[in-house]
C-alpha cells in the first residue's frame, strides 16, 4: 500500500524535490515541482470521498499526477483513480492514498508524471 508518507519519501529519494506547501494554514496539500521549470508534477492533497463521488464518510489523501491522455482514460477505475481533481481531467489523473491503489501501480505513474513534466 502507498500512503502520503510513502509518496513523500519516494520523490524526495527519487528527485531530491522537496513538498512545497502552498498554503500556511493548510499543512495537508503539498505540490512537487522540477527544480529548474518549477513545473508541478505531483500534488497530494486531503478531499473528503464524496468530493470524488464516493459514497464513503471521511477524508481520503489523493495524489495527482500528469498522465498521457491516450492512457488516462484506461486508468479511470471509479474505485481508485479519477480524472484530475481540480487538473485538467485530459492531462491529469488523480489516485487515492488509502490502499486502493497498490504501491506497484503508483510508483510508475509519478515516474510517467515527472517525466512527460520535465522541459523536453
Amino acid at each position: 500500500m502507498m500512503f502520503r508518507e510513502n509518496v513523500v519519501a519516494y520523490i524526495m529519494q527519487t528527485y531530491g524535490d522537496e513538498p512545497e506547501y502552498l498554503w500556511k494554514r493548510n499543512d495537508t496539500t503539498c505540490v512537487f515541482r522540477h527544480s529548474d521549470t518549477k513545473k508541478w508534477y505531483a500534488a497530494l492533497l486531503s478531499v473528503p470521498y464524496e468530493k470524488l463521488g464516493l459514497a464513503k464518510e471521511g477524508i481520503v489523501d489523493i495524489l495527482d499526477l500528469k498522465c498521457d491522455p491516450l492512457m488516462s482514460g484506461s486508468l479511470h477505475d471509479g474505485k481508485g483513480c479519477f480524472p484530475g481533481y481540480h487538473m485538467n481531467k485530459e492531462h491529469w489523473i488523480t489516485l487515492l492514498l488509502d490502499g486502493t491503489v497498490n504501491e506497484d501501480d503508483i510508483i510508475p505513474l509519478i515516474d510517467l508524471s515527472f517525466d512527460l513534466t520535465d522541459k523536453k
